[in-house]
């Protein structure tokens, strides 16, 4: 059996809960930043939403490298 992702799941989810709330800049590259910029202030509930946040883009990212892998050592 050959595993095939939902790309339109991963993408949905990408862009719903990935990006969620929308205004003023999208919620995980607020996290980001804030991570880039030392961290400094960041508690464990910060840490946990960046986590929830940035699961949809692991997963994402996770399965374009297992499908890009597999099919160049499929040959």
């Amino acid at each position: 059996m050959q595993y095939r992702p939902n790309w339109r799941f991963l993408i949905m989810i990408c862009l719903t809960l990935g990006l969620a709330p929308f205004y003023p800049e999208p919620h995980i590259l607020g996290k980001v930043r804030w991570i880039m910029g030392g961290a400094k202030g960041m508690g464990a509930l910060d840490w946990f939403d960046t986590f929830l946040h940035g699961t949809p883009w692991l997963l994402l990212i996770g399965n374009l490298f297992y499908v890009a892998f597999a099919r160049f050592f499929k040959r």
